[in-house]
Order: C-alpha cells, then sequence, then structure tokens
C-alpha cells in the first residue's frame, strides 16, 4: 500500500524524465552557440582574425551563457535553479559547459580560417595563372590586364584590388 507523505514528497522534486537545469542550461548554450555562428564570425573579422590568447577562445562564450541563464531564470523555477547553484559542484558544472562552449567556438573559428586560407590559395593559383598566359581585359578588350601590388588593372580604367600580393606582371 502507498504511503500518503510518500506522494506528498514525490511532489517536491521535478518530475520523472524531466531534464535537469544543467542539461537545459547545457543543451541551450550549445544551441545558441550554433545559432550565433554568423553573431561570432563578424566579431572575429572586426578583431582582424589575430587576438592573443585567451581572449581570442571567448569571443561570444560569455553572451551565450549569459543570455541561456537569462532565459533559464525567465522560466518557471528559475529562483529554484539559483537556490540549487550554491552547491560547488555545479559551479564545476558551469565551468564544463563554458569549456564546451569555448571548443565549439574554436573549432568554427577554426573552419572559417581553413575557408580562408583556402580562398587565399584558389586566388594565387588563378593570379598566377594570368602571370602565365596574357589575359585581355573584359571590358575594354583591348589591352592586356596587369598585376601591380595586389592590384588588377588595365589602362582603360579596370582597378581590382586583391588581398594577395604578387609582383608586377604585364599580360
Amino acid at each position: 500500500m502507498a504511503d500518503p507523505s510518500g506522494s506528498q514528497r514525490q511532489s517536491l522534486y521535478k518530475p520523472l524524465g524531466s531534464p535537469s537545469w544543467k542539461e537545459a542550461f547545457r543543451q541551450g548554450c550549445l544551441e545558441r552557440m550554433r545559432n550565433s555562428r554568423d553573431r561570432l564570425l563578424n566579431k572575429y573579422r572586426q578583431a582582424g582574425g589575430n587576438m592573443p590568447g585567451r581572449t581570442q577562445n571567448t569571443l561570444l562564450v560569455q553572451e551565450v551563457m549569459e543570455e541561456e541563464w537569462n532565459a533559464l531564470q525567465s522560466m518557471d523555477g528559475g529562483p529554484e535553479v539559483l537556490a540549487q547553484l550554491e552547491q560547488p559542484m555545479d559551479l564545476a558544472v558551469l565551468e564544463e559547459i563554458q569549456q564546451e562552449l569555448i571548443d565549439q567556438e574554436q573549432s568554427i573559428i577554426s573552419e572559417y580560417e581553413k575557408s580562408l586560407q583556402f580562398d587565399e590559395k584558389c586566388l594565387s593559383i588563378i593570379l598566377a595563372e594570368w602571370e602565365a598566359n596574357s589575359l585581355i581585359c573584359p571590358v575594354c578588350t583591348k589591352y592586356n590586364l596587369r598585376i601591380t601590388g595586389g592590384v588588377v588593372m588595365c589602362q582603360c580604367g579596370l582597378y581590382i584590388p586583391c588581398h594577395v600580393s604578387v609582383p608586377h606582371t604585364d599580360f
């Protein structure tokens, strides 16, 4: 026979099957990080891509964690989450989640840097090909294109700046 006080005690705890606040926070942070990829890359570009040390690892992590924390608090039971956070183990969980986000952020930045390197390599190959073969200007169809200081230009006024610097060449 079931004890009625047992059901009262059970009601004090979260229902079985519901995710803990820690797991909900972790999943929410990871989802926010995935959805904030554009924002992360824009911050990375604005910073110039060459940021020293630990700063590079946390372009967006702190913001994502704060946004998710605020969202978690605004849900039902938010104040109870704060009361539970006083345990040292919970702080370790937050640090673990932060490290996961930093790793994910680094993965996104690394993928972006590889893409940039690939683009630069392709541009270098194209410019080298132009050096090997004369190329007539597509605008005026009269003069050959030249590359000077990373700029493709023609006597007709065509001027295309490139980020890859190559020596002066006439086609």
